[in-house]
């Protein structure tokens, strides 16, 4: 019987799309990503709304947006995490780290799946509106079990902050990264050369 000496060869590497979808390049591109949305996150965040100083915008849901949508929903997920890390270190510890993952994975999420299936105008439009909604109805639940633990407010007065301040700062937050990432998309990913 004679023997084979065919060897498997089993890379661990691959600088293509085959072996699992990640290439050099998408790898590098999603830590780039990931590397604006945290320095956005840490020194570009101020809050909107007097009287609710703890919800604070800042630009790094527009880097998620654009990394979902130009490279899928995995790097969008990968850029709605990662870049919030760095609020372990800060006094919004993990409260805040939770928060703003909620916030901007619940709306990169959809939207870029959605984008996925359909990539036209009108499948960014319709994810961003579904990723609105999503994004909202997380963030009102998130910060009425998170917001008690946080700032030791009762439950109570943190639904009553539901209208005049939960509702309309999400909604602020959101319409900005959206219009934001609908003016700069073209010609971020043009310069990405994707």
């Amino acid at each position: 019987m004679a023997r084979s000496t065919t060897v498997m060869r089993h890379d661990t590497h691959s600088t293509t799309d085959q072996a699992n979808g990640w290439s050099t390049k998408r790898i590098a591109v999603t830590a780039l990503f990931c590397a604006v949305a945290a320095i956005a996150t840490l020194f570009l965040e101020f809050p909107i709304l007097p009287g609710v100083s703890w919800l604070k915008y800042d630009p790094s849901g527009i880097v998620a947006l654009i990394a979902g949508f130009a490279f899928g929903p995995a790097t969008g997920a990968v850029v709605s995490v990662i870049p919030y890390l760095v609020h372990l270190a800060t006094a919004s510890g993990i409260y805040g780290v939770i928060m703003a993952v909620l916030a901007t994975f619940s709306l990169v999420m959809p939207a870029a799946l959605i984008y996925q299936r359909d990539t036209t105008y009108r499948g960014a439009v319709v994810g961003m509106v579904v990723g609105t909604v999503v994004c909202i109805v997380a963030c009102i639940v998130g910060n009425v079990i998170v917001t008690p633990f946080y700032t030791g407010m009762p439950t109570d007065a943190v639904l009553g902050l539901v209208v005049p301040a939960l509702l309309p700062f999400n909604l602020a937050k959101i319409a900005i990264n959206c219009v934001v990432t609908g003016i700069v998309y073209k010609p971020v990913i043009k310069a990405l050369g994707n």
